[in-house]
């Protein structure tokens, strides 16, 4: 699946004199001018969150995904696949319009025109890391997996998530269904932002997409044959952030 602002400066006290004039008789008292002081805003520098970035530049455009330090056996494994450049032209083989775009089948690199994709794999698993505050918001990166009883992960198949925004009646269901109550925030995230709710803690969710969200609706929206493969291929680099 990129300041610190100076404070406002203190305005200047402005200072009124009162003068009178000599022919009058009676001295006119001397106003007292209060100074008023204007609020200074200040403005606290931007914190960036902790956290490994990686960029997937697509044919399509550049996003750029912090890494969860919650999920550190994904985090580590999806680094080490990167620096050892195995995403390199890659595809993204399977997307699905208001659903998610998915990549990192090996087969993919060379496949022909056509040719069915999704289950080249590394030869291991990586074990389920489930945590409720980490969840498939549109732009979580997550792990692709078979339907194993344990839930683990694809050594290198991941997807992006696009989905959808829910309404309160399709979220209550879903929580019925899953036997689960969403957090406020994670209710609001669905209403609004969207995404797909009913993936949650079956899918470890190990990043979230910081910009680029734009470059997965134009992967979800291309062409596709019948198994849901862009019928033009949409390649991917994938580089570790200093």
């Amino acid at each position: 699946m990129n300041k610190i602002k100076i404070p406002l400066m203190m305005a200047l006290l402005a200072f009124f004199s009162i003068s009178t004039l000599a022919q009058v008789k009676k001295p006119v008292p001397k106003k007292t001018v209060v100074s008023q002081k204007k609020p200074v805003t200040k403005i606290q520098p931007a914190v960036k969150i902790p956290g490994t970035r990686i960029q997937i530049t697509t044919d399509s455009g550049v996003i750029v995904v912090r890494l969860y330090d919650k999920t550190p056996k994904h985090r580590d494994n999806f680094i080490k696949l990167a620096n050892e450049h195995f995403f390199d032209s890659l595809l993204f083989h399977r997307v699905i319009n208001g659903f998610m775009i998915q990549g990192g089948d090996p087969e993919s690199k060379n496949a022909l025109p056509g040719a069915m994709l999704g289950n080249g794999d590394v030869g291991y698993t990586i074990p389920a890391e489930f945590d409720t505050a980490l969840y498939h918001k549109k732009g979580a990166l997550a792990a692709a997996r078979t339907n194993n009883p344990e839930k683990a992960s694809s050594g290198c198949q991941f997807y992006l998530v696009q989905g959808r925004p829910y309404g309160d009646d399709e979220l209550n269901n879903i929580e019925m269904q899953m036997g689960t109550k969403f957090s406020a925030a994670k209710h609001k995230m669905y209403k609004t932002i969207g995404g797909t709710p009913f993936l949650d803690m079956n899918y470890t969710v190990f990043g979230e997409v910081e910009s680029g969200l734009n470059v997965i609706d134009k992967i979800a929206g291309v062409p596709k044959d019948g198994s849901d493969r862009p019928i033009g291929n949409v390649r991917m680099k994938i580089v570790v952030l200093k």
